[in-house]
């Protein structure tokens, strides 16, 4: 009876939160962004590109795509490019179409590379690695683009305490996660801890305990260690380029919508940009859909973009960030058997896992 009671109410809540995430979008979009802005005058400022700037767009997008898969090349030793690209578009596009956030492109990347016969381990540190090193820019970037956002002079509220609030969160996943890896004790420890306070959130909506515990943090730190000695430069390396070719379309759509650096300057838009980064962390509704509009037209006119150009950036930005993994997404998902590495996966993932575990020190 209970696990009946447990089902409805989960279900209940899943369609709570579909509903309160589609009021938002159908708010932002034909409420809010429309009070900004005349559609009509937003439709002309997008007319307004030319030729050389709609090739621009389409080279920074395809440049941010193919981004997408270094990440997972360096944390998971042996994935070629095609097959790291079908993981990351395919997960990220499901990200866009169900409620969740990343942990429903995680469960898929999980799910892919497992399928393909990578072993359990080498996976979950892949996965787990390439989230955490997510989270550390999306988090630590309002920090960098406030201090720098400072020193030009300027400054925005919203920016400030969501700086504030990255900034708390970046240090408790630093400290947890060189906690972690300092010792296989540290490690217990730490792991207990965050199983007890996950635990006590979960059962607040009155979801199941966590099944992992300080045991699941040594098993992970005594398989990670190995390769973060020997890759983590390449991991931090291909993560910030990744994060940076989102930025770089951003800008890039300013520009070609006719928003100088004088209305708006590269540091404002930086600001804006990683503002809208938290925002959009927040599982509100699919992809941040309606928050991240919302948040980065707020942020861009607030600094001084004129309201029309700026909506019409904001919206082409979103498409040329969102349409492209969305589309290639879906293929690769339909097609993903088609995608496997071409390589002895097993053998590459036990090498990956020794390496891990060969180079710990307690």
């Amino acid at each position: 009876m209970k696990d009946v009671l447990r089902r409805i109410r989960e279900k209940w809540l899943t369609l709570l939160g579909g509903g309160i995430g589609a009021i938002v979008i159908f708010v932002v979009f034909f409420i809010v962004l429309p009070s900004i802005a005349d559609p009509r005058d937003v439709w002309d400022a997008v007319k307004t590109l030319s030729w050389p700037w709609l090739i621009a767009l389409g080279l920074v997008a395809a440049l941010n795509v193919l981004t997408y898969a270094p990440p997972y090349m360096a944390a998971l030793p042996g994935l070629k490019f095609r097959p790291a690209l079908a993981v990351t578009t395919t997960s990220t596009a499901s990200t866009y179409v169900a409620p969740g956030g990343f942990a429903v492109g995680m469960g898929l990347s999980f799910a892919m590379l497992r399928a393909w016969g990578f072993a359990g381990s080498p996976v979950t540190i892949a996965v787990t690695i390439t989230t955490i090193w997510n989270q550390f820019i999306i988090f630590g970037t309002p920090v960098i683009a406030l201090t720098l956002l400072s020193w030009e002079g300027g400054t925005n509220p919203l920016l400030r305490t969501s700086a504030f609030v990255g900034m708390g969160i970046f240090v408790a996943i630093l400290v947890g996660f060189v906690l972690a890896m300092s010792s296989a004790g540290q490690a217990r420890r730490v792991g207990n801890f965050a199983a007890s306070l996950v635990s006590r959130l979960l059962r607040i909506i009155r979801r199941d305990s966590v099944k992992w515990g300080g045991q699941t943090f040594v098993d992970f730190r005594a398989d990670t260690v190995g390769l973060l000695a020997a890759r983590w430069h390449v991991i931090t390396l291909s993560a910030v380029v990744g994060h940076g070719t989102v930025y770089l379309v951003l800008i890039v759509t300013l520009r070609a919508l006719g928003i100088s650096n004088d209305e708006v300057t590269i540091i404002e838009s930086f600001a804006a940009w990683a503002l809208v980064r938290v925002l959009g962390s927040i599982p509100i509704t699919p992809g941040g859909f309606g928050v991240v509009e919302l948040g980065l037209t707020g942020a861009l006119v607030a600094f001084g973009g004129p309201q029309a150009e700026v909506v019409a950036a904001v919206l082409v930005y979103r498409f040329l960030t969102v349409v492209p993994s969305l589309v290639l997404g879906v293929l690769f998902g339909a097609t993903w058997r088609r995608h496997h590495p071409g390589v002895d996966v097993e053998q590459v993932s036990t090498e990956a896992a020794g390496a891990g575990s060969s180079t710990v020190r307690d």
